[in-house]
């Protein structure tokens, strides 16, 4: 579904988050009641769903491992488990995402049923217990728009975009320009403002050209105009705003970067002007009026990221006709508003960017919906009541072992790389020994005072909400980068790397099976969250994080000749995934995903290998259920991976995602490794061997 307009700006810059969870300003110096007690929570766990595990039943002896890991460990699961009608994507990240969405679904409606709760509780009860008043929303139609829609259609002359614009971004409301603040490249200790281009709502810029996205640009052009008639435009005026939207958006595509484009190339997020500068390339756009209105002290310099973009949008203001604009910013204000709208509007929204666009076939349950929203607006105050009744410490624990293992095998693979010479690699050591682990959950939560909520409108709740982390997000602009911030919640089933703190985190709901299990066999949790582990510190040094240094800024840290033989292997591995076949006539773009792919093929390489260094001499392996540890080690790697998709969703993906299809990622990196073919006694010539020459080892 296309994310709302009021969401907060998050720049995903391939691994880099440009726009993390941050604090709240301080609270007004007024004096303070005294809240009572927390109430306590607990979950049912009879409850919850089930989650993937690797085992020893669900492999298919028809398809040996060295024909295809993927299909020997996970195509009986994958035959037996076809996409939900409610998913686009089914699979072992999907079954522990759904696992945590009921634990918080316990929290969200304890909440929601204390009607004097304070705090944090009613917050989230605020805004479950509106979200999920399905006749109120109904009875209050598009009143609670009607300001932002009154705002657009007293727009006169050009003169009056620059404002409307700026007026909008501060209040949250992201229309064309996206911006928010993130460690300065040059210098990653402070915050600087980034604005960067915005306004397409198809999900890249290849779909506007060409016949390959012909029926999605036919279907998008018919979704603008059923919404613009939901709002009470007459159906032929719709039609031909529906056409103005579409050639207005094209206009812009045509000077904007394309997926593939941002994913190989973190460079070009990142173009530091003064504001006199940014004002003559945009002349009638003025950028110290942006600052003022945003509440950001006009800095010396901001990055403005593709000034091509913002020259031609500069240009657009007069030149489209203003009937034009005013149908793009209503269709889009109630597109973006549209979830959290009467259900026909929420209806539409799914039809096109679900069912039509990614092959959903039917909405997720509505309360699943409501606790997406917050997430997204409220998600670490969920997370600091998700941690205390489904984290437990010991989990935390061995996952501090398993990053100093991990990376103790990092260190010595770096130590004895044969292509790197001795002034490089002392760069390499120097960046890893300032990696900084975050497990589990932040070590202080954030503060929401100032966020008034109230059981009276969805929609107000959610302009509140965006409005306060817009504010929040501004307040950090100029100053010191506050390292302890998280991008992501700890009920969030992923990790990431960001090369601007040099960190990898793992939040606290990826810390269960298949990926990680206090009580499991080492050989499963290495296999799991210890690839997991490795792949986030890979991507320090993939293509684009290694462009990064140890403390975080961006610099060149390689020697010409170490740079060059990188170069060689890389390319390697883009032709290794550009064969990959992921539907009938198309294939895997292996330069879109490389760096998922360099993170894939290291972190499985360095977990194993720190698996092996851990168990010491005389170890025995116990040979569990007639497995060999490797066996099982690479098994469960497997498992992670084990993931259907609707045809439309991969279609998408395809052209947008940076990670290669799962069942690529289970295949791909084992391939190049002779611990796999030794562990299934695979041979020359079989699938999964690649020929010595075509073997790659990078780190």
């Amino acid at each position: 579904m296309k994310t709302p307009a009021l969401k907060p700006l998050a720049l995903a810059l391939g691994t880099i988050l440009l726009a993390a969870c941050s604090k709240a300003p301080e609270a007004p110096t007024a004096a303070a009641a005294v809240e009572p007690a927390a109430p306590s929570l607990s979950i049912d766990a009879s409850l919850l769903p089930p989650m993937a595990s690797f085992a020893q039943t669900d492999l298919d002896p028809a398809t040996p491992a060295c024909a295809d890991l993927n299909a020997h460990v996970n195509g009986r699961w994958l035959a037996a488990n076809p996409v939900p009608g409610d998913r686009t994507t089914w699979g072992s990240f999907e079954m522990l995402a759904e696992r945590s969405l009921y634990t918080q679904k316990q929290i969200v409606e304890a909440a929601a049923a204390m009607t004097a709760a304070t705090g944090t509780h009613k917050l989230i009860g605020d805004l479950y217990a509106t979200g999920m008043d399905e006749a109120a929303i109904e009875a209050a139609g598009l009143t609670p728009v009607q300001p932002l829609l009154a705002e657009i259609d007293a727009l006169a002359a050009p003169t009056d975009l620059p404002a409307y614009l700026r007026n909008a971004a501060s209040q949250g409301r992201m229309n064309l320009v996206g911006f928010g603040g993130e460690s300065d490249f040059q210098d990653s200790s402070k915050v600087i403002g980034y604005a960067v281009p915005g306004g397409l709502g198809l999900p890249d810029k290849s779909y506007y050209e060409g016949d390959a996205h012909k029926a999605e640009r036919e279907a998008y052009q018919a979704h603008i105009a059923a919404m613009l008639k939901l709002a009470g435009t007459d159906d032929a005026t719709a039609a031909a705003q529906a056409a103005q939207v579409l050639a207005l958006e094209t206009a812009l595509a045509k000077v904007t970067y394309s997926s593939e484009e941002l994913s190989r190339d973190v460079s070009k997020y990142y173009n530091p002007v003064s504001i006199d500068a940014a004002n003559a390339i945009t002349p009638a756009f003025d950028w110290g009026a942006w600052f003022d209105a945003n509440g950001v002290a006009r800095p010396a310099q901001f990055s403005l990221s593709n000034p091509d973009f913002f020259k031609t949008l500069d240009g657009m203001f007069a030149s489209v006709p203003m009937e034009d604009w005013k149908a793009y910013f209503r269709f889009h204000t109630l597109d973006g508003l549209a979830p959290f709208l009467p259900k026909a509007f929420a209806d539409q929204n799914f039809a096109f960017y679900g069912k039509t666009l990614r092959g959903q076939q039917e909405q997720k349950e509505r309360w699943k919906r409501v606790l997406d929203t917050v997430n997204g607006t409220v998600g670490e105050a969920l997370g600091e009541l998700y941690v205390d009744v489904a984290f437990p410490a010991e989990s935390k624990a061995q996952m501090e072992t398993l990053v100093g293992n991990l990376s103790a095998a990092l260190k010595a693979r770096i130590e004895t790389l044969e292509w790197m010479t001795p002034e490089t690699k002392a760069k390499a050591l120097e960046k890893w020994a300032s990696f900084t682990p975050k497990i589990g959950y932040p070590d202080e939560w954030r503060d929401w005072a100032g966020l008034a909520t109230s059981r009276d409108s969805y929609v107000g709740n959610i302009i509140a909400a965006t409005k306060f982390n817009h504010a929040d997000a501004m307040s950090k602009i100029g100053q010191p980068k506050d390292r302890g911030e998280w991008g992501m919640t700890p009920q969030t089933v992923n990790a990431y790397y960001n090369p601007l703190m040099n960190e990898i985190v793992f939040p606290a709901a990826i810390l269960q099976p298949p990926f990680f299990d206090p009580k499991a066999d080492p050989a499963l949790n290495y296999g799991g969250i210890g690839a997991v582990i490795g792949h986030e510190m890979i991507h320090g040094y993939d293509d684009q994080g290694s462009r990064f240094d140890a403390k975080g800024s961006f610099a060149n840290w390689w020697q010409p000749a170490d740079a060059e033989g990188f170069k060689g292997k890389t390319t390697m591995l883009v032709e290794q995934f550009d064969a990959y076949e992921a539907l009938a006539g198309k294939n895997v773009n292996g330069n879109l995903t490389l760096g998922e792919n360099i993170a894939d093929l290291g972190g499985l390489t360095v977990a194993h290998a720190a698996m092996i260094a851990a168990q010491g001499q005389g170890y025995a392996d116990p040979m569990v259920d007639g497995l060999t540890q490797d066996q099982r080690f690479f098994g469960n790697w497997a498992t992670v991976w084990r993931r259907n998709y609707t045809d439309k969703e991969l279609n998408v993906r395809l052209v947008t995602d940076a990670h290669a299809p799962a069942r690529f990622r289970a295949n791909g990196a084992p391939s190049n490794m002779p611990a796999f073919a030794a562990a299934f006694g695979c041979k020359d010539g079989d699938p999964m061997v690649r020929p010595e020459p075509q073997r790659i080892a990078i780190w």
